[in-house]
């Protein structure tokens, strides 16, 4: 009902969005671009191709200027000023798409991006959960006959369907992210082998690489957790942890982006998180949205399976409507 009635809004729309657009900044999320099949993150990402992603950026060009993180900073102090509205364009996870696809794409268009990594799967070290999961789910659909442990560990019947496994797969989070190298056993699914044939990952050397031609690296936690999960301290070792690698790197260690959702994200957190006075802001990806934490901005998701063009209607209709209900803010206590 809620999806039928933003549509059935954005359709009311006008085309241009930069006028519409509630706010002064755009704050576009990726994760990944590729012409790929990409079985580590296919279940869990509707990542864009090339063409659709250079389409996006096109777009997006019409209705606002694309800053770098200094002009951010001095946009949202108020010493920046520009013709448009500004957008900053952000990724997330560090994937090696970013340095082999986007950033060619990036560099043609004079386009500058943050992508916020996690050092824990820099160099291929290791790989997030939901990349693991993904990776068992595209298993199971392959698969002719799977093993009778898969669904044990897994607490569903014999007789349940690939579609049933995969969701089960999916649904299991980081306190529980164990079961996936219990089930990678029984589906035959080797991890470490897949990163040193794939590396799904970003190395130091291309970071570094990226940091010299003018890309922000910056703090995506260590390995990824859902904040909201989490006590205050464990969200603050992960955080400290991840900010102290990246100022020994000398990547951007001056904002912080929440892997998944700040949603359920106290203020307490926050509190702690600036009294680091190095940390100018953190990013959540609620969406076009206000927060009642001012150094605390929300960025809007563009994998969602439609056009740049598409997904900024629906957020601004929706923004609209939530401005209506007096619920256009996301209140911390």
């Amino acid at each position: 009902m809620k999806d039928k009635i933003i549509n059935t809004l954005a359709a009311f729309e006008t085309d241009n969005i930069g006028r519409a657009f509630p706010l002064e900044y755009c704050l576009p999320l990726y994760h990944s671009v590729s012409d790929k099949d990409l079985p580590h993150i296919k279940h869990v990402i509707c990542y864009k191709n090339s063409r659709q992603f250079e389409e996006d950026l096109d777009n997006l060009s019409k209705h606002f200027q694309f800053i770098n993180w200094q002009e951010f900073r001095d946009f949202t102090t108020g010493s920046f000023k520009s013709k448009k509205k500004v957008a900053l364009l952000t990724f997330d996870d560090g994937f090696k798409e970013f340095y082999d696809v986007a950033v060619p794409i990036l560099e043609r268009k004079g386009i500058y991006a943050c992508n916020f990594v996690n050092p824990a799967f820099i160099d291929n070290q290791d790989m997030m959960f939901r990349c693991k999961a993904s990776l068992l789910a595209d298993a199971v659909e392959k698969m002719r006959d799977i093993n009778p442990e898969v669904y044990r560990i897994l607490s569903v019947e014999n007789n349940a369907g690939k579609d049933i496994l995969k969701e089960h797969i999916l649904k299991i989070n980081y306190q529980r992210k164990w079961i996936l190298d219990e089930l990678a056993v029984y589906l035959d699914v080797d991890f470490k082998a897949y990163s040193r044939e794939n590396s799904p990952y970003l190395s130091t050397e291309e970071l570094k690489k990226l940091t010299y031609k003018g890309f922000g690296i910056a703090s995506h936690s260590w390995d990824h957790p859902k904040y909201g999960d989490l006590s205050l301290a464990e969200q603050m070792e992960t955080t400290d942890k991840t900010f102290a690698y990246l100022k020994e790197n000398g990547f951007l260690y001056e904002t912080f982006a929440f892997p998944f959702t700040d949603f359920q994200v106290k203020k307490e957190f926050f509190d702690e998180l600036f009294k680091n006075e190095e940390i100018y802001c953190s990013f959540g990806c609620a969406g076009v949205k206000l927060d009642s934490v001012k150094r605390n901005f929300q960025r809007i998701p563009m994998e969602m399976g439609e056009s740049a063009q598409k997904i900024m209607k629906k957020e601004i209709a929706y923004f609209r409507l939530k401005k209506l209900l007096n619920k256009n803010t996301i209140i911390r206590e």
